[in-house]
C-alpha cells in the first residue's frame, strides 16, 4: 500500500547530516513520521515527529529493523566524496555499494514501496568536457573513474534502477525506484565542503585560480535539491502514474558558472581579496596526483587532508554541466534563484571572516620574528673578539 500523506513514515538513510536533515524537516509538514538513520547524530535538536535512529548501512540487520513500516526511503548516505575520504576505498565501497545492497533487499523483503536514490554527475563525468548533457549520456566505463567514490556510486546507481519493478515479498506491488544526479551542494550551514574552502582562505592558501577561465561546473542549493527529492517521491506514487520509476534525473540550480568565480562573493564577503594568479590545470592535476600518492605511502601513521584530489581538479576546472529539461517535464522541478550572501552570512555569524586587528598584529609578530632571526645569522657570521 502507498502512502503519500499525513499517515505515512519516511526513512532517511545518511539523515544525520546537513542535507538530511533538511530534507526531514521538510518532510514532516505533509507526513506523521520520519526517520534518520546514521552513524552519527544530527547537530541540531529533533523536531517532534522525528526519530533518529544510529546504525550503520553495511549491517543488514539493522537496516532490516529501520525499514519497517516505512513507506518511503531515501537513500542519501554515502562516504568518500571529498578530501581524505576519497582515498579509503574499503570503506567507500562498504557503504556506497554493500549498504546500497542492503537497503534494496531490505525494501523488498519488508514491502516498501519507494526509494529515491541521491545519486552524483559523477557517474558520467570523469574529466571530459560535458556542455548541456541529458541523462542519454552513458555511465562512464567503470576502469576510467579517476576516483573510486564515482565508480562505486556509479555500480549503486546501476543496482537501483535495476531493482525498479521487483516484486515486493509482502505481495503487494512491486519496487518503484529513481535516482538524482545533484551537482555540488551550498548553503547555510553546508558542512562537508564550504569550512573546507573557508579554512583554506583563511589560512591563506587560497592564493591562485586555475583551468580555463570560461570552464563551466554547476551548483546547487540545498533547498532545491529538497525540492528535487520530494517531487521524485511523489512521481513514484499511483498518483503520478509512476512516471519517475526507473529513471535518472540531473538536478541543478540551472546556472552555469565559473567555480571560482561562484565562490567570488564568499571570498570577498569574508574579506578577503580574490587571487588573480592562474594557473594551469595540468600542472595542479599533476600536484594531486603525488598529493594522493604520499598519502598513499604515509596515511596509515598520518592521516592527512589532502589540499586537492585529482577528481576535485576535474569537477572544479574541467567543463560539465546539464540540462535539467528531464527533470523539468517530468517531475515539475522549477529551481528558485539563490546566491551565496546567506551562507556569507552564515560564516559571519560563527565568527568567520578577516579580523584586520589580528591580521595586522600577526604580520607584525611575523615581522620581529624574521628581523630577529636575520640579525641572529649576521650576528653569527661576525668573528669573535679575542680568539
Amino acid at each position: 500500500m502507498e502512502v503519500n500523506g499525513k499517515d505515512s513514515t519516511f526513512l532517511i538513510t545518511g539523515g544525520g547530516g546537513y542535507f538530511g536533515f533538511r530534507l526531514a524537516c521538510a518532510l514532516l509538514k505533509n507526513c506523521s513520521k520520519v526517520v534518520l538513520f546514521d552513524v552519527t547524530s544530527p547537530n541540531q535538536e529533533l523536531p517532534e515527529g522525528i526519530v533518529f535512529t544510529q546504525a550503520d548501512i553495511r549491517d543488514y540487520m539493522q537496516v532490516e529493523k529501520a525499514v519497517q513500516g516505512v513507506h518511503c526511503v531515501f537513500h542519501i548516505a554515502s562516504y568518500g566524496m571529498s578530501g581524505r575520504e576519497q582515498l579509503n576505498r574499503k570503506l567507500i565501497k562498504e557503504v556506497n555499494i554493500q549498504g546500497t545492497e542492503n537497503i534494496l533487499r531490505a525494501c523488498v523483503a519488508h514491502g516498501v514501496p519507494r526509494l529515491v536514490y541521491t545519486s552524483t554527475y559523477n557517474v558520467v563525468f570523469g574529466g571530459q568536457v560535458i556542455k548541456n548533457g541529458n541523462e542519454s549520456l552513458p555511465y562512464l566505463p567503470l576502469h576510467m573513474h579517476p576516483d573510486h567514490y564515482s565508480r562505486t556510486k556509479s555500480v549503486a546507481e546501476m543496482q537501483v534502477l535495476k531493482a525498479n519493478g521487483l516484486p515486493l515479498k509482502n505481495g503487494v506491488g512491486v519496487l518503484r525506484t529513481c535516482a538524482l544526479r545533484p551537482a555540488g551542494i551550498y548553503g547555510p550551514g553546508e558542512q562537508r565542503h564550504l569550512p573546507r574552502i573557508v579554512s583554506y582562505i583563511e589560512n591563506g592558501i587560497f592564493r591562485f585560480v586555475y583551468g580555463d577561465p570560461d570552464s563551466l561546473v554547476e551548483f546547487v542549493h540545498v533547498d532545491n535539491l529538497v525540492s528535487a527529492h520530494l517531487l521524485a517521491a511523489d512521481a513514484l506514487t499511483e498518483k503520478r502514474q509512476h512516471c519517475a520509476a526507473g529513471q535518472p534525473y540531473f538536478i541543478s540550480d540551472g546556472r552555469p558558472v565559473n567555480n571560482f568565480e561562484f565562490f567570488r562573493p564568499l571570498v570577498e564577503g569574508l574579506g578577503y581579496s580574490f587571487p588573480t594568479l592562474r594557473l594551469p590545470i595540468s600542472l595542479i592535476y599533476l600536484f594531486a596526483f603525488l598529493t594522493e600518492m604520499v598519502h598513499h605511502v604515509v596515511g596509515q601513521i598520518y592521516n592527512f587532508q589532502p589540499l586537492l584530489t585529482r577528481t576535485e581538479v576535474y569537477k572544479t576546472g574541467v567543463t560539465h554541466y546539464f540540462s535539467m529539461r528531464k527533470a523539468q517535464d517530468e517531475l515539475g522541478y522549477k529551481p528558485e534563484e539563490y546566491d551565496l550572501e546567506e551562507v556569507v552570512q552564515w560564516f559571519r555569524s560563527k565568527g568567520h571572516g578577516k579580523k584586520r586587528t589580528q591580521s595586522s598584529i600577526k604580520k607584525l609578530i611575523l615581522d620581529v620574528v624574521l628581523v630577529v632571526a636575520f640579525a641572529a645569522i649576521a650576528l653569527s657570521c661576525l668573528p669573535v673578539v679575542g680568539q
